[in-house]
């Protein structure tokens, strides 16, 4: 009997614990029969993520389509390089090294000493030149004493040609009525034909001595050709003296001048260092062929240099390139060929940098990111802007 009732409660037991389980076995309570309200937020919320999964991509494509529209107006491009002029600094003249006023990477102004060449040389050449000055003046004088010699000989002859003469008609007229002999008129003949031979020497001598005188017998001494010689020479030689003493062209750095030292001999024309201009500088940046249909010279443009990234420099459009680096090489490339591939050419584009402060900052080679301010926004498609023109139109 006790054993009936404990499997009787043990079943009673098994019961309540899977009554739970079972839909049909939940006690109905009157808390629990409200439960549909909710169903309506789920309704909602649904809407709501549709709405938004809906409105996301069209606020997208409706960002990027005014991106697009309005954009293209600036031009960037980071194939940009700083350039600066670089002198190469030789001498005019040969010599020894007995001065250098420079080190390397220095900054200089223009006219600031570079070097100096042993002038003594140069020096002796002046000092020779200034000698064959004197003596080609001294020259010409003496062909002026030479030409009035010649004159004065001349006129000697010819007064000798006209005391001959007057001794010849005398002696022919006592020959001739028989007074004087045959023999004293030729002798009268003979002296007559040597005063006229040394009339015509005398007028040849003055001949010679105006023509050593440039055919202008009073010509100024400093206007010879010999003194005019004279002085190009010792000009010359001056300006060798001169330029022993080597200054800077323009303001700039002194740059690859480590091994230049004092006793060094240089010659005539060979490079011995450079001078990088710091007054002259600009940009070249390569910018690719579709990106220049509206860029035009004087349009405005920022630099940024990758040594100071937060830094922005002014600058202006100077020129745009004759062609692409492709037709200027050494061995242009022939597209004429079965596999020919179409790529994007680069054409040089030069800006002229306007900012003041940016001589001293940069340095040529330096990396930079152009942007050209074009004006000149892409507009609608070709689709839509005939479309919008034709409403206008009607």
């Amino acid at each position: 009997m006790n054993a009936a009732a404990k499997k009787a409660d043990d079943n009673v037991t098994k019961l309540e614990m899977e009554a739970p389980t079972k839909p049909d076995a939940a006690p109905v309570s009157a808390a629990a029969e409200p439960q549909p309200a909710p169903a309506a937020p789920r309704k909602k919320r649904r809407t709501g993520r549709f709405l938004l999964m809906v409105a996301l991509p069209l606020a997208l494509l409706a960002g990027g389509a005014y991106v697009w529209v309005t954009g293209g107006r600036y031009q960037e491009t980071e194939n940009a390089n700083l350039q600066q002029a670089r002198i190469s600094i030789a001498s005019d003249t040969a010599g020894r090294i007995v001065q250098v006023g420079i080190a390397d990477n220095q900054t200089v102004k223009a006219g600031d000493l570079l070097f100096v060449i042993d002038p003594e040389p140069y020096k002796i050449a002046l000092a020779q030149a200034d000698a064959a000055v004197a003596a080609a003046r001294l020259n010409v004088e003496q062909l002026r004493a030479a030409y009035s010699q010649a004159m004065a000989q001349q006129k000697s002859a010819k007064s000798e040609v006209d005391y001959a003469q007057s001794q010849y008609d005398r002696a022919a007229d006592l020959a001739e009525k028989g007074i004087n002999a045959k023999s004293s008129l030729d002798e009268a003949r003979n002296d007559l034909d040597k005063a006229k031979q040394q009339l015509a020497v005398a007028e040849q001598g003055i001949i010679s001595a105006k023509a050593a005188l440039g055919g202008n017998p009073d010509i100024e001494t400093d206007k010879h050709p010999s003194v005019m010689s004279a002085l190009a020479a010792r000009d010359k030689a001056a300006y060798n003296l001169s330029q022993t003493t080597v200054k800077a062209p323009s303001d700039g750095i002194v740059y690859q001048a480590s091994s230049f030292k004092i006793g060094q001999y240089v010659s005539v024309g060979t490079p011995l260092f450079a001078l990088v201009e710091t007054d002259d500088t600009w940009i070249d940046a390569n910018f690719k062929e579709t990106q220049l249909t509206h860029m035009k010279p004087g349009q405005k443009a920022e630099i940024v240099v990758d040594t100071y990234p937060g830094r922005t420099f002014e600058a202006t459009v100077k020129a745009i390139g004759a062609g692409t680096g492709a037709e200027f090489s050494l061995l242009p490339a022939q597209n004429a060929t079965g596999n020919w591939v179409k790529v994007t050419q680069r054409i040089p584009v030069r800006l002229e940098l306007t900012d003041p402060d940016a001589k001293m900052a940069l340095r040529t080679g330096m990396s930079a990111t152009v942007t050209v301010d074009t004006g000149v926004a892409r507009g609608l498609p070709s689709i839509f802007g005939h479309a919008t023109a034709g409403e206008h139109a009607q």
